[in-house]
């Protein structure tokens, strides 16, 4: 009797406890580290690239979403005093010495080649297109600084979700030699390297498609922000012509 009710005391856990508990040490093990730490070298190679692509990518994210909405208020602060009526060059004299923004580093520019001019010609017959080039120059000077880390969004929204595929290929191959090193075509055997594969192809995706938003948004800014650069460039240009002519 003792023996019954001892035997009898003890709770086997039913069916689905068990079916909780191997879902739960699956999802433990499949974790992202797990992904990583288990990969082949080969695809720990593609997503740490792809890793450290995101990261740079965010970094260029951020650092244009401050410098366009900087230049963009500056340069409205700028067109306020260009506008008020101060004289050209009690404008420059405030500026030239503290000049950040790209519309007041042309203007500078076209300010200081027309201020050269000035001091060595006494005739006015080729300022005109001295300070248009002057202005072209500084233009291009800005465009330069402001494209600098689009071309980099541009390559990894490009090819960020073929990288992940490479790990993706990568992995498949492996599983085949998995296969055929254990003559077993069983879920349990090429599961785990398959899902590392495919994992690599969804990091790719999640590296790719914010720099390609990025790109297209910063693109459209920057064109925007150069439009105006060149119709102030051509507003300056009619102020200091009809100034000439006036003389």
């Amino acid at each position: 009797m003792q023996n019954e009710m001892s035997t009898s005391s003890v709770i086997l856990p039913s069916p689905p406890d068990i079916v909780n508990n191997s879902i739960n040490n699956n999802i433990a093990q499949d974790s992202i580290l797990s992904y990583f730490w288990d990969a082949s070298l080969l695809i720990k190679v593609v997503i740490l690239t792809l890793l450290a692509a995101s990261i740079y990518s965010w970094a260029i994210i951020i650092s244009k979403y401050f410098t366009l909405r900087r230049i963009n208020k500056e340069a409205d602060d700028f067109e306020e005093s260009f506008w008020s009526g101060t004289p050209l060059d009690v404008l420059y004299k405030q500026l030239r010495n503290s000049t950040f923004d790209p519309m007041s580093n042309i203007f500078c520019a076209a300010m200081a080649e027309l201020e050269q001019y000035n001091a060595m010609h006494s005739n006015n017959n080729n300022v005109i297109p001295r300070v248009e080039r002057a202005m072209r120059i500084a233009i291009q000077k800005e465009i330069n600084e402001l494209e600098k880390g689009l071309s980099f969004l541009s390559t990894v929204g490009t090819n960020g979700v073929i990288v992940g595929l490479l790990g993706t290929v990568i992995g498949i191959s492996n599983g085949f030699k998995i296969i055929a090193a254990q003559q077993s075509a069983s879920i349990s055997t090429v599961g785990p390297v398959i899902s590392e594969a495919l994992f690599t192809t969804a990091f790719g995706v999640l590296t790719a498609i914010p720099a390609a938003v990025a790109y297209n948004k910063y693109i459209d800014s920057v064109n925007r922000y150069i439009n105006r650069l060149e119709i102030f460039s051509d507003e300056f240009v009619s102020i200091i012509t009809r100034q000439y002519d006036e003389d």
